[in-house]
């Protein structure tokens, strides 16, 4: 292919752009808060199962229009926000939930986030051993997790518990490192924009092959798609009929990972109980830091997570395309992870 060209210059940002917490952080106001407690109170005079709630049994009169204002800056901005203000100890673990669901739909609509179906997931210490070839991020626990992408639009966190120690959430704005790479070395970004071999860790179709191949780097009409998921990428490498990564990828690979951990692309953010995290997995890459539970004294990391198909963006790469005849969508469920983080059921 042609060498690659900069794209969307104006999302970029590096870190002494964004060292102000304030400019990403959305502290709700009471007024909101108070809009936010009654449309919580209206959903479970519904229901008190999210599946049954919709956007419209979570209204928001006057706070949507500041979600819809985030959702632009998701998609098109800065690609990632904090929002802060609600008070974890005034609500029980099912109302954070539904609060968490209820705001989450006002940036977009559900998407399944693995074969189980679960389109509000828990990310917590699930007792999986990292170095199972089917463990997932949001399953293992303690250890750091490197900069990655997630499978939809956007993608949320919200902190139910903290650990005893460590477990920052980082971002990186892999936009800038990709437009970085472009001027560096256009020659290791156009490898980037073909296609690497992925493990589908045991969530593979029936029947299907265990692998399938996507690009890092995908250009369409403008935009910047990016679907970077290192772990599973060195994975394949297991499977036999998978294809081999060529030296020049892995070189490329290797220069794109060197500059995710480069303090100038990344911050690092602290969720404290209540706060709720949304990125655009297209522009920015998360990760955690390691970190230290203590179940006796009740402190275990405990987040959900949402993935998101927002309106806002409207065109997308056939393989950013959402499948909803997939099997995926049909076993649609919510995750619930009992308080000790180890047992899982849907």
């Amino acid at each position: 292919m042609k060498n690659p060209e900069t794209l969307e210059i104006a999302a970029e940002w590096n870190s002494a752009d964004v060292a102000d917490e304030s400019s990403w952080t959305e502290m709700l106001a009471p007024v909101e808060l108070a809009e936010i407690d009654r449309a919580l109170r209206h959903a479970l005079a519904k229901s008190s199962d999210v599946m049954d709630i919709s956007k419209q049994d979570f209204p928001l009169p006057t706070f949507q229009s500041r979600l819809k204002a985030i959702e632009g800056e998701l998609i098109i901005g800065r690609g990632f926000v904090r929002l802060r203000g609600v008070e974890r100890d005034r609500y029980s673990r099912e109302e954070m939930e539904m609060i968490y669901w209820g705001i989450g739909m006002h940036l977009g609509a559900p998407w399944p986030q693995n074969q189980y179906g679960h389109v509000l997931g828990d990310v917590t210490d699930q007792g999986v051993d990292p170095a199972s070839p089917t463990s997932r991020g949001n399953e293992i626990g303690s250890i750091g997790l490197p900069y990655h992408s997630d499978g939809s639009d956007l993608v949320g966190l919200m902190c139910l518990q903290r650990p005893k120690s460590g477990g920052l959430s980082t971002v990186a704005n892999a936009l800038a490192i990709h437009n970085d790479l472009v001027r560096e070395s256009p020659d290791l970004a156009a490898e980037l924009y073909k296609p690497q071999p992925y493990d589908f860790r045991g969530a593979e179709p029936e029947g299907a092959r265990r692998w399938y191949e996507m690009p890092v780097f995908t250009s369409w009409n403008g935009r910047l798609f990016i679907r970077y998921i290192r772990p599973y990428i060195l994975a394949s490498q297991r499977l036999e009929d998978a294809p081999r990564i060529s030296d020049r990828a892995e070189e490329a690979m290797r220069r794109m990972d060197e500059m995710t951990q480069d303090e100038k692309y990344n911050v690092f953010m602290e969720l404290l109980p209540g706060d709720m995290q949304f990125i655009n997995n297209y522009h920015v890459l998360h990760a955690r830091t390691a970190y230290e539970d203590d179940r006796e004294a009740g402190l275990v990391r405990h987040l959900k997570r949402l993935w998101l198909a927002t309106e806002v963006l409207a065109d997308r790469p056939p393989q950013f395309q959402r499948n909803f005849s997939s099997d995926w969508e049909k076993a649609r469920s919510v995750s619930r992870i009992d308080i000790d983080g180890t047992a899982k059921a849907s």
